[in-house]
């Protein structure tokens, strides 16, 4: 197993920071039972955030944080229609506490001997030099991609995994474009490892990977010294008050036209033009330099238990869905059988919530690539994003086995 040195002035540096970081003492974390309707009446009071299930989603469950000024308000707007809803937290600060003591026992375990494990979270410099690592010990299969910089300046990695013989086919693999989904580049670094030194090094016979763990290290980083549920960048909009864009609406295939927003502060903030981004523009670059060999681009988010394909920018399907839905559920049925874990397979516009500009849309669409999806990975905690430490080693372990159904699939196994 590779080695990882602590980066402890990088984690010191987070403890101090604690004491300006956002404060949810008072947050009330909520589910309801009927999430388009909840969304009608609720859509003009700000401090909603909704955690899962977007609130265009036609009837079903959905998770939401809202604001200490606003729940009275809240509450009283469902009551009166007769909306059932659950408090799942009154204070949505003591998830983030949870978290945090459970994250530095993780810490301090892990502190023994360096080596890497996968009861705690990695902070952006530790996956960087892991995958640096890597590199250095597998010359012959890896290859280390400078994927440029981020907004703030932080530098952006890949490596590409290849035995270099015959034709390769590349599944693309990034994570981390939402920052506060903590689980998505957990999996992508158990992935890597798996492949180098795991039970999947079988796969870099016949296909080669790109994996890139962080594509929004400045978001990544915020979550940890910050705030621990922002989701978007965090680069400046020039004559806007708010901060960050949701870079997951940032790429410029129908952009804007639906599940996006133009006002900077909402979570959903598509940009003031599209590949405003870095960060988006980077990962931009690595599909198109190796778009002629991609046969599949897999994007690790969360939470919710979704297996998705395009188009998010509409309900119309893609010519091709038959053969898309049928490799989502045998990624589903491989997850599956490790313990039970079941997720929902479709398309992201006709069987979610619109999402314009979303990556693997611009993926297919614009790049070519056959078999794009996004993977909503499961929550945990109370929360959904708390996945807990001691909960990541199964979630990795269930993920890898749908991620080797499609490395087989291109690959001709």
């Amino acid at each position: 197993m590779m080695g990882i040195m602590r980066l402890s002035l990088v984690l010191l540096l987070g403890v101090v920071a604690l004491s300006a970081a956002k404060d949810y003492h008072g947050y009330g974390l909520y589910r309801v039972h009927n999430s388009s309707e909840v969304y009608k009446i609720t859509s003009s009071l700000p401090g909603i955030d909704w955690w899962s299930h977007h609130p265009s989603l036609k009837n079903g469950k959905g998770d939401l944080m809202v604001a200490p000024i606003v729940r009275k308000t809240f509450e009283g707007l469902l009551k009166s229609r007769r909306l059932r809803f659950e408090v799942l937290s009154d204070n949505v600060q003591s998830l983030v506490n949870a978290e945090k003591q459970r994250q530095r026992a993780a810490e301090e375990r892990g502190r023994a001997d360096g080596r890497i494990s996968f009861d705690r979270y990695y902070r952006h410099a530790e996956i960087n030099q892991y995958l640096e690592e890597v590199a250095a010990a597998h010359p012959d299969i890896a290859t280390l991609i400078d994927a440029g910089q981020s907004y703030e300046g932080r530098d952006m990695k890949a490596i590409k995994l290849s035995s270099g013989s015959g034709k390769r086919m590349k599944p693309n693999c990034p994570a981390g474009i939402h920052a506060r989904e903590w689980i998505s580049p957990a999996v992508a670094v158990y992935l890597l490892q798996q492949l180098t030194e795991g039970s999947a090094t079988d796969l870099v016979n016949d296909v080669d990977w790109i994996i890139l763990p962080v594509l929004n290290p400045d978001g990544y980083e915020f979550t940890f010294e910050d705030d621990r549920f922002w989701r978007k960048t965090r680069s400046i909009t020039p004559g806007e008050s708010c901060m960050g864009v949701d870079a997951n609406r940032n790429f410029d295939f129908h952009w804007m036209e639906s599940g996006a927003s133009s006002w900077a502060c909402d979570e959903t903030f598509a940009g003031n033009k599209a590949f405003s981004e870095p960060e988006a523009r980077n990962l931009k670059k690595i599909i198109l330099d190796h778009a002629s060999q991609i046969d599949a681009y897999i994007t690790l988010h969360s939470y919710g238990q979704y297996i998705l394909y395009p188009w998010g920018y509409s309900s119309d399907l893609p010519d091709d869905w038959r053969d898309l839905d049928k490799l989502g559920n045998e990624i589903n049925d491989a997850i599956a059988a490790v313990r039970g874990t079941t997720y929902d397979v479709g398309s992201s516009g006709a069987d979610l919530y619109p999402a314009a500009g979303a990556s693997d849309d611009w993926s297919k669409g614009v790049a070519g690539i056959k078999y794009s999806y996004t993977i909503e990975l499961p929550g945990g905690g109370m929360g959904g994003f708390d996945l807990p430490p001691e909960e990541i080693q199964g979630v990795v372990e269930e993920t890898l086995e749908g991620l080797k159904v499609v490395g087989k699939r291109i690959g001709g196994n």
